[in-house]
């Protein structure tokens, strides 16, 4: 039988389309990335952090406390004049609630703007530094925050904007909702946040089942996705990225749940989502949220006896990903300047690091010390590191020729409390260079639109809030429960970390009352019966964290719990965790 030449093209033709629609089809297929080598994490140990000096140089602290004060005094003051001034607005649209709030930009010389990420986090810095945000100067900025809470697009969550629609970025849409959370443990009491609280966690519940969770029989949810769209109800994959460290903050925001009303569902969705991270053989960092994940997993192993991989997780978070290539934390010098700790891309244009995640890094990380205090040492070189490099996202960290937007802080901004977006290893032949994404042919002509990100700044009373100097400027007393949200009483708890190749003694102001100092790092007092200003011993290249509790408590245990006149002042990590 001869075959025509038009049947055969007609053959030919049908491969081709169908070689053509398998390839498309792949390419929208969602791919986890392989496995590489396994790696044993020591548990202790942070990969990264190794690499890191323990001083790191050259060497200036600045007082967070103070920069994040110069900054809500500056972001929210309406009677600023000059260029790009005031960074505030009064929004009067009322979408979502009847009533007016605000928007800033997101960089410095941008038209006004409603980022959650940027306005509720500058709320919560100032918080995290002693301002009272529902009463200054006459304004309630914390119930202008529920404004972001999405009611008129039936989402129900809070979101990037006040008029928002999930299913774009896991990352954009959950960091509002822990924003929220962080506010709302503040300010319990303001407008509905309780029961929004209820309903957020009731929604990122749903979405872990639709992706495949289950309780009867256990199942796991898949996060490997770009996010999640609350009116399909369905996970989006866009064909370019995933973004599977999600899990991390919805399992934050359940386990948060979970211990202020105890229902079932949200600790099933914790478990959920810490067993995905635990199980995966690739790192899921993709943004900033997975430290979330961390904290949480050494929080539910101490709290709750479960037996999550902290080691694996807490490496993760310093990088490199599997899923983001180059995601990780900065363990170099560049150009004379240790830039260790800093947050951001390891391998772009040899280095790119941002202000934003180098501080949700450490407002996540010194509050797991309390929770698995292996890391003790760890978390507080690397937060003396980070702490130390993160002067050089301001003006006055960098000369002139190493910043791009320098002419304006000079006239605006002489307390150089507003941060570069982000800092690059190089740039025109300058290492290391203060820049950011807004406008990349500033440093060539100084006109345009600044640099200067206000999205990232506003996350500054992390630091503020976490760090307090001591009598010596390279031993840091970082408090533990500044960032614990709704955690269980406590005792005032500080991470110290000794820098030295020898002993230092730290002094330490207790209070007038007698209390004695718990360490749980070695499990022994280092001091008892002490008043007022005190002092104690560090030995050299080491950590403790010291619990300030009641003098002479009755010791008690409950499992691995230690506790002092019935109050929890050392969680005992399993070995084999």
């Amino acid at each position: 039988m001869k075959i025509s030449r038009i049947t055969v093209c007609i053959f030919f033709i049908a491969v081709l389309i169908a070689a053509f629609l398998l390839s498309f089809n792949d390419l929208f297929r969602r791919r986890e990335p392989r496995p590489g080598q396994v790696v044993v994490y020591q548990p202790g140990q942070i990969a990264r952090i190794e690499l890191m000096p323990n001083i790191p140089s050259p060497f200036m602290m600045r007082d967070w406390k103070e920069v994040a004060h110069d900054y809500d005094a500056f972001a929210f003051d309406f009677d600023r004049t000059g260029q790009y001034l005031p960074l505030i607005a009064w929004d009067k649209d009322h979408v979502n609630f009847d009533r007016d709030t605000f928007s800033m930009p997101s960089y410095v010389g941008r038209e006004y703007a409603d980022e959650a990420i940027n306005c509720i986090a500058a709320v919560v810095s100032a918080t995290l530094v002693g301002i009272d945000k529902s009463n200054q100067s006459g304004c309630d900025w914390v119930l202008m925050c529920e404004n972001w809470y999405n009611i008129e697009t039936a989402q129900y969550l809070y979101l990037n904007n006040r008029y928002a629609f999930t299913g774009g970025s896991f990352w954009y849409e959950l960091l509002p909702n822990v924003l929220f959370y962080e506010l709302a443990y503040f300010y319990p009491d303001a407008g509905n946040f309780q029961g929004e609280m209820r309903v957020v966690a009731d929604r990122w519940y749903d979405a872990c089942a639709a992706m495949g969770g289950s309780d009867d029989p256990w199942a796991i949810p898949d996060f490997y996705y770009t996010a999640f769209d609350f009116n399909a109800m369905k996970p989006v994959y866009n064909g370019e990225w995933a973004e599977p460290d999600a899990a991390a903050a919805i399992g934050w925001l359940e386990y948060m749940a979970w211990l202020k009303w105890g229902a079932p569902e949200h600790l099933v969705a914790a478990d959920w989502c810490l067993q995905y991270l635990d199980e995966i053989a690739y790192n899921p960092l993709y943004e900033m949220l997975l430290p979330y994940g961390a904290y949480v997993a050494a929080r539910m192993n101490a709290e709750l006896g479960r037996n999550y991989d902290v080691p694996k997780i807490i490496n993760w978070c310093f990088g490199p990903s599997d899923v983001r290539p180059g995601w990780g934390v900065i363990a170099e010098n560049w150009g004379g300047y240790d830039c260790h700790g800093l947050h951001g891309s390891i391998t772009d244009n040899g280095g790119y690091a941002f202000a934003m995640g180098t501080y949700e890094n450490v407002g996540c990380l010194v509050p797991l010390t309390r929770y698995d205090d292996r890391y003790a040492r760890a978390i507080g070189k690397y937060v003396l590191n980070a702490a130390n490099a993160a002067r050089l996202f301001y003006g006055n960290g960098l000369d002139a020729q190493h910043q791009d937007s320098e002419d304006w802080i000079q006239r605006y901004d002489t307390n150089h409390c507003i941060g570069y977006e982000a800092l690059r290893k190089e740039w025109n032949g300058m290492s290391p260079f203060a820049t950011g994404d807004v406008n990349q042919e500033r440093y060539a002509d100084q006109t345009g639109p600044t640099n200067l990100g206000l999205y990232g700044s506003s996350h500054v009373g992390i630091l503020g809030g976490i760090i307090r100097p001591t009598t010596d400027e390279k031993i840091l007393q970082l408090n533990c429960l500044a960032t614990d949200y709704y955690h269980h009483a406590a005792y005032p708890t500080y991470l110290y970390y000794n820098p030295y190749g020898v002993e230092k003694t730290v002094e330490i102001d207790v209070g007038p009352e007698a209390r004695d100092l718990y360490d749980a790092v070695t499990d022994s007092f280092l001091e008892t019966g002490v008043s007022g200003l005190t002092s104690f011993t560090l030995p050299a290249d080491s950590a403790v964290v010291v619990v300030v509790a009641p003098v002479n408590g009755t010791i008690s245990y409950d499992g691995n719990k230690k506790l002092i006149n019935g109050v929890v002042v050392d969680y005992i990590t399993p070995s084999a965790i």
